[in-house]
């Protein structure tokens, strides 16, 4: 976990240093996420994922929102409550739809049936190649670090 967390505070100081914006915004936006890319993992947590067009996602989510590319994610209530925000350092830097890198966070808005105990069920978009930029996480263990909570539905970027 030391490395992973060295290399998400080393890129946290990049993006502050190559920023053409004033520093304190940027380091106040970027200091809570280097912070849990080293802090102890809440979860670690089986990963599978999900997207519509592949029967296990439907137009809303369990809180009645539409669920959004690579920022939805289902947990087992019991384990990860809904309308958790959650911090998942694998996924950083990873490819989001609009061209932009993931910054790690996601948000817990759906459940499943087959979501139980310390698994987690990725949300990725539309169709079955919209797994692609995270298909090398499917099955693995992730660290999940609970960051705080959201109210409504998850914001769509």
């Amino acid at each position: 976990m030391m490395f992973a967390g060295a290399s998400a505070i080393a890129a946290a100081f990049s993006t502050l240093f190559a920023a053409h914006t004033p520093l304190a915004p940027v380091a106040a936006e970027a200091a809570p996420l280097a912070a849990a890319a080293v802090r102890e993992a809440d979860w670690s947590m089986r990963a599978t994922l999900y997207h519509q067009g592949g029967g296990g996602a439907g137009p809303r989510d369990s809180l009645g929102c539409p669920p959004v590319a690579m920022r939805t994610a289902a947990t087992d209530r019991n384990v990860a409550p809904r309308r958790s925000i959650i911090y998942i350092a694998q996924t950083v830097g990873r490819r989001m739809p609009d061209g932009s890198l993931h910054d790690g966070l996601w948000y817990v808005s759906d459940t499943g049936p087959a979501i139980r105990g310390e698994r987690i069920d990725l949300f990725t978009g539309h169709g079955r190649r919209s797994m692609d930029p995270i298909m090398d996480l499917n099955l693995q263990r992730l660290t999940v670090v609970r960051m705080g909570s959201f109210e409504g539905c998850p914001p769509r970027d």
